[in-house]
């Protein structure tokens, strides 16, 4: 009995120091979760060096894979970065810069910006997106006005281009009272009767002369008729007044003509359809060479300019023309 209980006393003694891991590590210096983990668990195998290796060559292969997508992805980035020859060329291709031009119309596109609707020396009638034009500080705010000269530079060869410089150029005076209206009503044929990207030099210069004229009040009816007719002309409806259609003749100063829209001048014989204005040989003969100094011939040119207008108009109103009209009843 006395060996038995001396025995259980010295298990009581030995038994903290003799229970350890399979590392070698005391129970005693273990957590409570620990230990209680590790009661009835199975020792863990320690990792073979071939199972190590395999596991070193599988992450090596991981990071060298991601690498070589951060490449494949950086390269992408500079290659998209950086356009090729052929794009360049065409981007250059698609710029003007310095052009001669006037806006003709502008309205609102989107929240800050502008479309406005310009005739340029060289490259005619184009609509150009003025970004941020409406913004309170834009300095393309106080230039994009209507009658003045500017300098326009754009990128783009669709129908709407985008508007990167604009500069005032000068040299015309402010239109005012009548004279504004007139500019508004030339402004409005341009628009009607130029279509997109068809140059006129000629009507451009003669559009600026124009503007001076008015500018330094000489007398607008005059100055319309002149450029009504420039205007039809270069658009491709030739106006020749000179000439009777139906007798191959010279227009006689004494008779009376009428103008058929399509045919030309022909002597008026009273059958003619009643809108169609009748007018004096003389008249005829003023507008070829540009002469109204005759009352006649200004009250008449008006009558037979408006009717051709409205003809290849297609009977559509010219709305600058109405609020002329609607003035002139006050």
């Amino acid at each position: 009995m006395a060996t038995s209980e001396l025995d259980t006393s010295r298990d009581d003694v030995d038994a903290p120091d003799a229970v350890t891991s399979a590392g070698g590590t005391s129970q005693a210096t273990r957590s409570p979760r620990a230990a209680s983990e590790a009661v009835g668990a199975r020792p863990a195998r320690p990792m073979s060096t071939r199972t190590r290796a395999v596991d070193d060559d599988a992450s090596e292969a991981f990071q060298q894979a991601q690498a070589n997508a951060d490449t494949v992805k950086r390269e992408t980035r500079r290659t998209r970065r950086a356009p090729s020859p052929a794009r360049v060329a065409e981007r250059e291709q698609s710029r003007v810069t310095e052009q001669p031009g006037f806006v003709l119309h502008s309205y609102p596109y989107r929240e800050t910006s502008l479309i406005i609707d310009v005739l340029t020396r060289d490259h005619g009638r184009i609509a150009l997106v003025a970004k941020g034009a409406k913004r309170p500080h834009s300095a393309l705010r106080g230039v994009l006005q209507t009658f003045q000269p500017l300098s326009l530079a754009w990128l783009g060869k669709g129908e709407l281009r985008t508007l990167t410089k604009a500069e005032w150029v000068g040299g015309l005076r402010p239109l005012e009272g009548d004279a504004l209206l007139s500019g508004f009503y030339l402004n409005e044929l341009l628009v009607k009767f130029c279509a997109r990207d068809d140059p006129h030099d000629k009507l451009f210069q003669h559009y600026l002369t124009t503007l001076h004229h008015l500018a330094h009040g000489e007398p607008a009816g005059v100055i319309l008729r002149a450029f009504e007719r420039v205007l039809l002309r270069e658009t491709g409806y030739a106006v020749a007044f000179d000439r009777c259609t139906q007798t191959r003749g010279k227009v006689v100063p004494d008779c009376r003509y009428v103008f058929h829209p399509d045919r030309g001048v022909r002597p008026a014989r009273g059958d003619e359809p009643s809108d169609w204005p009748v007018v004096g040989g003389q008249t005829l003969l003023d507008m070829e060479q540009d002469d109204y100094s005759r009352a006649q011939t200004v009250q008449q040119s008006k009558l037979l300019m408006r009717f051709l207008l409205n003809h290849h108009l297609g009977g559509v109103p010219l709305n600058t023309r109405q609020i002329l009209l609607d003035l002139q009843k006050l």
